[in-house]
């Protein structure tokens, strides 16, 4: 077996889709992408090869669907856009945000507490969020992409980090209400 286009299992995920190193993608090229890769490099195509190949096989096809994975949704592609400009995200430890996003997530906590098991409350809240959302992931883009300045873009995803949970937290009380 050969690898893609004589790519090293080490190459960035960018590298690997033959994608700009940017946070906005085209996610039909990336999907198209995946495809051609995982059809070069599905562990089926390998039954019949030697045991090294078919294990090297099984390397570029796990390679490929977790590149595939991070990059296809804004925020695991942003944390890793970050990470390889040499500014982690480091969410675990770093929780510090600025005080005016603070005083939303408050706010967001608050509004989830009085709207259980108020379907239009949540609906609205969901609403809100999902605008806020589509708020920060045009911050990142604008950060990475046009002014280049990696550390706001770092904190638009860390807010999106946060964004995304509460949405989840917000989603699953909405399901619950719904048949």
């Amino acid at each position: 077996m050969s690898a893609p286009q004589s790519l090293s299992l080490q190459a960035s995920d960018f590298e690997l889709f033959d994608l700009p190193e940017q946070f906005q993608l085209d996610a039909t090229a990336l999907t198209q992408r995946w495809k051609a890769l995982q059809a070069q490099t599905h562990p089926d195509r390998y039954v019949a090869a030697d045991a090294p190949s078919k294990r090297l096989a099984m390397q570029w096809s796990v390679r490929v669907n977790e590149a595939y994975q991070r990059l296809r949704q804004p925020i695991t592609r942003g944390a890793y856009l970050a990470t390889l400009l040499g500014h982690p995200v480091n969410a675990e430890d770093n929780t510090a945000m600025p005080a005016a996003f603070l005083m939303q997530q408050m706010e967001w906590r608050e509004a989830l507490d009085e709207a259980q098991g108020d379907v239009n409350g949540l609906t609205q809240l969901a609403d809100d969020t999902n605008a806020a959302k589509k708020t920060y992931l045009q911050l990142a883009e604008l950060a990475f992409d046009t002014d280049k300045d990696i550390p706001r873009a770092v904190g638009a995803i860390r807010a999106l980090m946060f964004i995304e949970r509460f949405l989840k937290d917000v989603n699953q009380q909405l399901d619950a209400l719904t048949p």
